[in-house]
């Protein structure tokens, strides 16, 4: 009798945090976390943005100028385009191709037994794994004779003479986002293996009772929808991303590149920041990057609310 009073208290009893010694518990969990994002994401991010309306050289007495920093980026800088627009089109291009390409990989390697499944995971989240990988590519595509991308055009007498491939217009951009595009993968796809993983089987099961019958009904009706968060959690990732590139490009390129063809944004606000020493204009610059990403990361999730309908 006793133990029915327990199960049906158990029972009356609303799902979710109730109890005091619950909430301090999760938010003992919590709390390191939040004094971490708090020290070093939220409080730089106001930073930044109270820093944009100041000119400062970190040596002198901030001077406030108003919205004369976001000015400067419209009609008195002359780069400030053209990185604008070669990041907007790298991103455009890289940040959807890196996504979907993630996914389906992410879904066909699911698909293995676990020990290939664990194997090939590891082979596609490698280059992640190694901060300093994309220096292969710098062998591959050498000015010289010597480089393997000129070595095998030449031998198949497809070229006459070796290409610079970093310094010529009409291949540096897409050299650059098939090199960013094999670094990018890395968490997305981990957690797009994860999210595929952990679809209950049974859904499948009452899918196929009640009218699916094919792997792409499956996959839009109930994986998709099944795994939104994880969708989103990716989309995050490519999005930052797809919109920080810049590492890549001063180590193989440098900066500044040929007619400034793939200065980025995030490479234009290194040189601003650390070379000139204009903090004020290079936290307008960030906070104009922020806002870039968050509007991706709005459109991102409107479309990935329409999945399943």
């Amino acid at each position: 009798m006793k133990t029915d009073k327990k199960v049906a208290r158990a029972l009356d009893r609303p799902s979710g945090i109730n109890s005091l010694s619950e909430k301090a518990a999760y938010t003992g969990l919590l709390l390191p976390f939040m004094v971490l994002f708090t020290i070093f994401t939220i409080i730089p991010v106001f930073s930044s943005i109270v820093l944009s309306f100041f000119d400062y050289d970190q040596v002198s007495t901030p001077i406030w100028v108003g919205l004369e920093n976001y000015l400067r980026m419209v009609i008195g800088d002359r780069l400030f385009p053209i990185v604008f627009k070669n990041t907007l089109v790298m991103a455009v291009i890289l940040g959807p191709l890196s996504y979907i390409l993630a996914f389906v990989l992410a879904w066909c390697i699911s698909e293995f037994r676990p020990v290939v499944r664990t194997f090939l995971a590891f082979l596609f989240y490698a280059p992640g794994l190694v901060g300093n990988a994309y220096f292969v590519w710098s062998i591959i595509f050498s000015g010289d004779a010597k480089g393997y991308a000129n070595s095998i055009l030449l031998s198949l007498g497809l070229i006459n003479d070796p290409i610079v491939w970093f310094k010529n217009l009409d291949y540096n951009m897409g050299i650059i986002i098939i090199i960013q595009l094999w670094m990018s993968l890395g968490v997305s796809f981990l957690s797009n293996i994860a999210g595929i993983q952990n679809v209950p089987h049974d859904m499948y099961e009452a899918g196929a009772i009640d009218g699916i019958r094919n792997r792409w009904q499956e996959l839009w009706y109930i994986t998709l929808p099944s795994m939104k968060s994880i969708l989103l959690f990716g989309a995050v990732m490519q999005i930052q991303s797809s919109f920080s590139i810049g590492a890549v490009i001063t180590a193989l390129v440098g900066y500044p590149t040929l007619n400034n063809s793939l200065d980025t944004i995030v490479t234009y606000l290194q040189d601003v920041g650390t070379q000139r020493y204009e903090f004020g204009y290079a936290a307008a610059i960030s906070v104009v990057l922020f806002l870039m990403m968050l509007l991706f990361r709005v459109l991102v999730g409107n479309l990935l609310n329409l999945l399943g309908k």
